[in-house]
């Protein structure tokens, strides 16, 4: 009896030590991310930790819908002047700082005036950020923008502590204070991020997983292998060509949604000495160029067929893509007919910038092989992510391989590359009837108006052709089969909420 009584006690004993075992989540990410700071952030790995983090006045679901998150809801006034958000009540930062009105209203100023920050462009037609009651604010708009709920989604609509924002300054991103799921711990650069439940979330109840580690590692083969051996728990960006080992596996499981974001190749147009070469000075040239590649053979090649072919800032699918403009097929002898009527006689030599990650180097090597057909000497060069970034801001680049992770709203996945002084726009492009064009569309908001406007400004943009858009990827995603509730986005962001550790 006394024996059994002991083994009793033992057995309660565990099972009261494995209900109090932290669930520790690792996921890989394929890059170090930037800055922490929702105003100065830029990259998509920053956005993936900023999904545990910070949450938003607005989100996204599965069929890129948008829906309220610390919002409640909202009403827009009949001029499409004022918009009036009804925030969530009864929601705490992570310092224990109470969020409402006011805060809403600090962030979003922030947003609009901080040194450096990159959401001012994406809030630029917000005039004034009014307090109304304690839980409620209007933004007045300058004129009216259809697309700043879908701005708002993203970190746009993050909100931080202003206590903690006030008294850390620009070196808030060093220990982020938001209102999100987690609560940042510490990051060791090109190492991890560690972050841990929030015990006061508003929507407490499904969060499951007590601590996320993010760790970089930029080569997806090494990641892959991590998940495989248990020392991840699940990866972003899986390369198309290891589908196949995903899914042999019956460890893992693949996750995977057509992105709303796109990929494509700038061209210096207009960015310093470097633009003045046949590529950036003639759209003919920049035709002939796009004629000789072949979207979907680079499709097969690459990616095994998994991605979707494109020319445009969205997908196929998409409600806004414009059929009258379908994806190119090669044209080798129509590339040469332009080469010829632009008097170009030789090979033109390319300085070709891309990104040092696996599927960027195969993508440009296979594009460097299609387009020399042509006439066209790419000289890659590979570059770290962040240092292609700043070199191609600086213009020390004639073609340079860039990728956008996309957000649901055309005019999130165009302006900010296309209108002239734009951030994104590296290769200094300026078109005022784009610009025009742009302002309409964010103006109208019944959605066949805005197509109609979009059709008009297709065909100007795609003529100069200063960005080819080559293909939209899918996001792949492998986790470990103990890994559930969790639900690929079309944003291809990571979300926490609702998954579990078995």
């Amino acid at each position: 009896m006394r024996h059994a009584f002991l083994a009793f006690v033992l057995a309660l004993l565990l099972a009261a030590g494995n209900a109090f075992a932290q669930t520790h989540l690792r996921i890989g990410l394929g890059d170090d991310p930037d800055v922490l700071d929702p105003s100065l952030s830029r990259t998509y790995t920053a956005r993936i930790v900023f999904a545990a983090l910070c949450d938003k006045l607005f989100d996204i679901d599965e069929k890129a819908n948008i829906v309220p998150q610390l919002a409640t809801g909202h009403e827009v006034s009949a001029d499409g002047k004022a918009v009036t958000i009804k925030l969530r009540p009864g929601v705490k930062f992570h310092d224990g700082e109470a969020f409402d009105a006011t805060a809403a209203k600090y962030s979003l100023d922030r947003h609009l005036t901080m040194k450096g920050s990159f959401r001012k462009p994406e809030l630029a037609q917000v005039d004034t950020v009014e307090v109304v009651d304690p839980m409620t604010i209007r933004l007045n708009l300058k004129t009216p923008f259809s697309p700043l709920l879908a701005q708002l989604t993203d970190r746009a609509g993050m909100m931080v502590s202003p206590k903690a924002a006030e008294a850390t300054g620009d070196k808030f991103g060093l220990k982020p204070v938001c209102a999100g799921p987690y609560k940042f711990v510490e990051r060791v650069q090109q190492d991890r991020i560690v972050v841990e439940k929030f015990a006061d979330y508003w929507n407490k109840d499904q969060v499951f997983i007590d601590k996320v580690t993010y760790l970089p590692i930029v080569d997806a083969t090494v990641r892959l292998a991590n998940v495989r051996s248990g020392g991840l728990d699940m990866m972003e960006r899986v390369l198309a060509t290891d589908i196949k080992t995903v899914r042999d596996d019956a460890r893992l499981k693949l996750s995977k949604a057509v992105s709303i974001g796109w990929f494509a190749l700038l061209v210096n147009v207009a960015n310093g000495p470097k633009a003045d070469n046949p590529l950036g000075k003639d759209a003919r040239v920049r035709h002939a160029f796009d004629l000789a590649v072949d979207r979907e053979a680079l499709n097969q090649v690459v990616f095994n067929g998994e991605f979707v072919p494109g020319n445009q800032w969205v997908n196929p699918q998409n409600f806004y893509y414009q059929p009258k403009f379908p994806v190119p097929k090669r044209d080798l002898a129509k590339a040469k007919a332009l080469l010829k009527e632009a008097g170009v006689n030789s090979r033109i030599p390319i300085d070709f910038m891309v990104s040092n990650t696996p599927e960027t180097r195969a993508v440009a090597e296979v594009v460097q092989s299609m387009v020399a057909e042509a006439g066209f000497d790419l000289k890659i060069r590979v570059t770290e992510v962040a240092t292609a970034l700043k070199q191609a801001e600086d213009g020390n680049f004639q073609l340079y391989m860039n990728t956008w992770s996309g957000r649901i709203d055309p005019d999130g996945n165009s302006v900010i590359y296309q209108m002239c002084g734009a951030p994104q726009n590296m290769g200094k492009y300026c078109s005022p009837e784009v610009d025009k064009l742009h302002e309409q569309a964010r103006a109208v908001t019944d959605p066949a108006q805005r197509k109609a406007i979009y059709e008009t400004l297709t065909a100007k943009f795609l003529a100069d052709g200063w960005i080819l858009y080559l293909y939209h990827p899918q996001y792949l995603i492998a986790h470990t089969v103990r890994l559930e509730g969790f639900k690929p986005m079309p944003d291809g962001l990571l979300r926490v909420v609702g998954v579990k550790l078995k």
